[in-house]
């Protein structure tokens, strides 16, 4: 074609004829504007004409001329924005052609061709900047593999040296009872190494570290997490239940053969009719004076204990939660230490012991249920820190309120609500390290003229994994600091603590189980492999949201927590004092509702740690005002209490999830300032932008509702997040290399 005015047609030639095809439709919308432009002159149109006619389609060479007469234009301007522009340069500028924009321009309308995505097919692999885009670290991962272990850095190098040993291979075997066994001679180990007994006093053979403790159990749960659940049990609930609720007769009897697993054992807490309604519970344990002694009876079938892990094989003694009776009174759930089997693993007498069976996941743990059929124990066997009874056979306690000895004793338990987030949380790091490692290495597609692309570049895959990265790290920084809470806690602060230790367990499983998933889809058709890891995952963490506390329930201790801090600033709950409560932060209150700051959008408004705290903040306020507001009304129109917080229950979960969200946050931003390394606190603050202002995303319309944002801003906010992405990718790899897991325990061959 030498004519300048056809030449303005070869882009739309070469796009209808790309695909070898021609539709009628496609000829019929090009015949009708073809014969229209009074322009062109009639040999002019019969020439156009020919080149789409369907019964002579042109030849493949002469496509792809049409092709490179394209891509020589594009080489030679970098600016072209849009399929016209490329007609205009081939047509030498001629300026008919430029006065027939619009109708070129609705052409491609008509045939549903999209400039961006035409362009695209021009370009080569050199011009796509998804393509070129790659791993290209800006830290030192050593370093902050060093701020994420913290003080706990020595003990957790030495638990991931014995973990990457040979003995430590993972079974593959399907049969339970191999697994289970190897679990156990896993504990025995890790036992040998003294990790068990960290947590126990130095005068029975202990560590004397809770600290180490806690970084201990997180750090194998890189490896299997059966042996993270029975190493748990074992030396976590049997062994600090015998420390936390007995006293110096019980620690100098049990703790060092504990801590040795000389003395496995089993914590048995839940019934069949009654999980996380504790003061529910059934077993009974009757004081016989006379004898000194008492008797422990599974009263019915639904009250035997359930689910308990030790019990099916190994457990020799248990801590058993009954219900005291003295006489004819009922002196509520204490804790009793009940011999189950003997020195040679013997079942005795009065005790039923069942298998719960084959599991979703887990089944290296032997959970049992256990029934008691009036079962004699020594009077010393009451773990009596809490409540004893005295030798004329009368109960003692240094607490006089039932209620609140009842609640001083599971709240020395509270470590388990703080081990479990913390494994979940390593599930988390390992799931997120397979499927980003191996998305930056997996390739699909391509630009046309060039090679796949890693999918780890495509903008929607980093939607799906980056954020869920930085939530991880967010979620690691709030759980060092309930630890840190817990270890150095008062007597006052324990309400606090056990409210933010349930709520934190909630929130790290939730999050666990949603990470997970969306790592097994992000992994394709290998993600369903089990050599790859993911599905036990997934199958061992399913159990985390229902132990140690149902999440919904525990979220809900932590609503009523709040509740308690809000009636004790604001008792009479008059209308005025909610309004006080919601708006003591005048900034928050008037300026930040400001139609200006409502709407506003600019890029340092958006990544400002003070904007992200302040809305975090008012979310929370108000959620809790609101839920405080509406019990009161239902309670005031004549609603039980107990009614009223059932038709609130809702509204009690999103004041439980609005202040986790904030301590999450505050916890990200408060660990950034202490991040020497300008480059890894460089990396850091991308991260914690993209969690501050995902979260935001997530609830953008409850923001919406409030008046909070407008609707531009949420869309500034989502933009945002897309970008964040974009520049976090580069580093994605090397952020999941921080977490520092042995390769033999991700063992997942697509990630190497």
């Amino acid at each position: 074609m030498e004519n300048s005015k056809l030449k303005a047609f070869i882009p739309l030639f070469y796009l209808v004829w790309s695909d070898d095809l021609l539709s009628k439709k496609d000829f019929l919308t090009l015949q009708k504007f073809i014969i229209s432009q009074n322009w062109l002159y009639k040999e002019e149109k019969e020439t156009i004409l020919s080149k789409i006619a369907i019964s002579s389609p042109p030849s493949r060479e002469v496509v792809a001329n049409w092709k490179s007469e394209i891509e020589t234009i594009l080489q030679k301007n970098s600016l072209v924005k849009s399929i016209f522009d490329i007609s205009i340069l081939l047509s030498e500028n001629d300026e008919m052609i430029k006065d027939n924009r619009s109708a070129f321009v609705q052409l491609e309308n008509d045939l549903g061709i999209s400039g961006e995505e035409a362009l695209a097919d021009f370009k080569t692999i050199a011009n796509t900047f998804t393509a070129n885009y790659q791993t290209n670290d800006s830290f030192e991962v050593e370093k902050l593999t060093k701020i994420l272990d913290g003080n706990q850095s020595g003990i957790i190098k030495k638990v991931k040296s014995i973990i990457s040993k040979p003995e430590f291979a993972y079974e593959t075997s399907t049969d339970t009872a191999v697994y289970r066994e190897k679990v156990y001679d896993w504990c025995k180990i890790l036992a040998k190494e003294n990790l068990g007994n960290m947590a126990y006093p130095k005068a029975y053979g202990g560590g004397e570290n809770i600290a180490d403790y806690f970084a201990i159990m997180e750090t194998l749960s890189y490896h299997d997490l059966s042996l993270v659940i029975k190493f748990g049990v074992q030396f976590g609930l049997w062994g600090m239940s015998i420390q936390s609720l007995g006293t110096e007769k019980h620690y100098s009897k049990y703790l060092k053969d504990i801590g040795s697993l000389r003395l496995p054992g089993c914590f048995a807490m839940t019934e069949t009719n009654h999980g996380s309604n504790v003061k529910g519970l059934e077993t009974t344990a009757t004081y016989n004076h006379e004898n000194q002694t008492f008797t422990i009876h599974t009263p019915h079938e639904k009250a035997q204990k359930e689910y308990i892990g030790n019990a099916a094989l190994h457990g020799q003694m248990a801590t058993v939660f009954a219900k005291l009776i003295i006489g004819e009174t009922d002196y509520g759930v204490n804790a009793f230490v009940v011999p189950l089997r003997d020195a040679n693993n013997f079942i005795l007498k009065g005790i039923t012991i069942g298998d719960c069976g084959l599991k979703m996941g887990l089944n290296g743990v032997d959970n049992g249920t256990i029934r008691f059929d009036n079962v004699v124990i020594p009077k010393e066997n009451m773990l009596d820190r809490f409540a004893s009874v005295n030798d004329k056979g009368e109960f003692e306690s240094p607490i006089p309120s039932d209620n609140r000895r009842f609640f001083t004793m599971l709240g020395t338990l509270v470590g388990g609500r703080i081990g479990i987030p913390r494994s979940a949380l390593a599930a988390a790091k390992s799931g997120l390290t397979i499927a980003i490692k191996y998305s930056n290495q997996r390739r699909q597609f391509d630009p046309e003229g060039g090679t796949e692309v890693p999918i780890l570049n495509y903008r929607i895959h980093q939607r799906r994994l980056l954020p869920l990265l930085a939530k991880t790290y967010a979620t690691h920084f709030a759980l060092q600091y309930v630890t840190k809470r817990f270890i150095n806690k008062s007597e006052s602060e324990m309400p606090e603590i056990e409210a933010l230790a349930a709520g934190m367990k909630a929130y790290s499983t939730w999050s666990t189980t949603n990470i997970l998933q969306e790592c097994r889809e992000a992994c394709g058709g290998k993600g369903y492999l089990s050599e790859n890891r993911i599905d036990a995952l997934k199958n061992d963490t399913e159990i985390y949201t229902t132990f140690e506390g149902d999440n919904t329930v525990l979220m809900q201790l932590v609503a009523k927590n709040r509740l308690s801090e809000f009636r004790k600033s604001f008792g009479k709950m008059d209308a005025m004092g909610i309004i006080n409560y919601v708006f003591e932060n005048a900034k928050t209150a008037f300026s930040e509702k400001n139609p200006l700051i409502t709407r506003k959008t600019d890029e340092s408004h958006l990544i400002d740690e003070e904007f992200h705290l302040q809305a975090f903040h008012y979310r929370e306020k108000t959620t809790l005002a609101s839920a405080a507001k509406r019990l009161k009304k239902l309670i005031d129109s004549g609603l039980d209490p107990y009614d009223a917080y059932n038709v609130a229950q809702h509204q009690m979960i999103d004041v439980a999830q609005a202040y986790l969200e904030r301590i999450v946050l505050e916890q990200f931003q408060q660990a950034i300032p202490t991040i020497e390394d300008k480059n890894c606190k460089e990396v850091m603050m991308r991260l914690y932008q993209l969690y501050a202002l995902s979260q935001i995303e997530k609830n953008k319309g409850w923001y919406l509702e409030d008046g909070y944002m407008e609707a531009v801003k949420t869309k500034a906010i989502r933009k945002m997040v897309n970008q964040l992405c974009w520049e976090i990718r580069p580093d994605a790899v090397s952020l999941v290399k921080a977490f520092d897991i042995p390769d033999s325990c991700l063992g997942a061959p697509i990630a190497f």
